[in-house]
């Protein structure tokens, strides 16, 4: 899913903005739709491959922002929204990547 990185590339806000609504609307919301159907616990991990600040138009070694979604809870206990400043906000840094999938596997932070 590019769009949004594409958008960044662009410097286009209105259209970033609009692709992670659509990857919201179209793919992660009935995604959690049926696995909710499910009755089922589950986890989603959702994240950018990099940052792309529109200021800059290109990407950075920036910490990417994360959401670990988990179905029992109602609530995040970190961070009040996915962007890039409320997930700065919460002081959460995984360094590695395979550190981020433990989290997920284990079931998340604290």
């Amino acid at each position: 899913m590019e769009a949004p990185d594409e958008s960044a590339h662009a410097g286009d806000l209105a259209c970033k903005i609009e692709a992670i609504e659509a990857i919201d609307r179209e793919i992660l919301g009935p995604v959690i739709e049926k696995l909710r159907g499910a009755g089922e616990e589950f986890r989603i991990l959702l994240l950018p491959d990099h940052p792309t600040p529109l200021a800059i138009r290109t990407h950075t070694a920036d910490p990417v922002p994360f959401v670990l979604y988990r179905s029992d809870r109602g609530t995040s206990p970190h961070a009040e929204a996915y962007s890039e400043a409320a997930c700065a906000r919460t002081g959460l840094f995984v360094p590695e990547g395979p550190m981020l999938m433990r989290r997920l596997i284990d079931g998340g932070f604290a």
